[in-house]
């Protein structure tokens, strides 16, 4: 914008700018807009975007409303969320690669609505295969399944696609399952054969709510 450095030291010592952190500025008294800021962390961080939950969320895919729900963002790189954004909007950040893709080209993720400078964020599918490989972690199983019975109207080809690239045998299987479970329509359009399920033993793990185990 053609402010320079030495100039904007002079804007927030006049009390124009606030300095948020290095390089970064705000106007007095702004109140800074969720949706631009992350596209601005975007560029700051690998493959960031918004996902799990928070884009089930987004897309109207819940079970009960969170008084103040917590965003789930991930992304590629080891890193954390600036203090001046997780002061202003509640918000996680996971590093996690859970497809085989290019950090600069995101598997059905991208901007929300295709509005022009929208933020990125994960196709329905996608928030559903992230917020699945969170369980036994961070995410209860119960409330799980109950988001997946609200799932109903996914795009099995999709799904599948995103499956088949998957690097999480416990995600895969667990999609898979909870879908049988819930005579979900797009779980009979899905052949395991075809998916990487890993081997013929049951995939057990022990998690607050349990024991966990997963047939192939």
């Amino acid at each position: 914008m053609g402010i320079s450095a030495d100039l904007a030291v002079h804007y927030v010592r006049a009390g124009w700018l606030v300095r948020l952190t290095r390089g970064v500025f705000a106007r007095q008294n702004d109140v800074l807009a969720l949706h631009p800021c992350l596209v601005f962390l975007q560029h700051r961080l690998a493959g960031l975007h918004v996902g799990g939950k928070s884009a089930l969320d987004w897309y109207g895919i819940r079970q009960y409303v969170a008084h103040k729900p917590t965003l789930q963002l991930y992304g590629w790189d080891a890193g954390q969320l600036p203090q001046w954004f997780t002061e202003r909007f509640a918000a996680e950040y996971h590093r996690k690669r859970l497809f085989d893709e290019p950090a600069e080209s995101l598997l059905h993720a991208g901007p929300f609505e295709k509005r022009d400078g929208a933020p990125q964020v994960s196709s329905p599918e996608r928030a559903l295969l992230e917020m699945l490989s969170e369980v036994g972690l961070r995410q209860p199983l119960q409330e799980a399944r109950e988001l997946l019975e609200n799932a109903y109207s996914l795009r099995a080809d999709v799904l599948r696609e995103l499956l088949q690239r998957c690097l999480s045998i416990k995600t895969v299987r667990l999609c898979l399952q909870l879908g049988r479970e819930g005579a979900l329509p797009w779980a009979a359009k899905l052949d395991p054969a075809t998916l990487p399920t890993g081997s013929d033993r049951p995939w057990v793990s022990r998690s607050p709510d349990g024991l966990l185990v997963l047939k192939p």
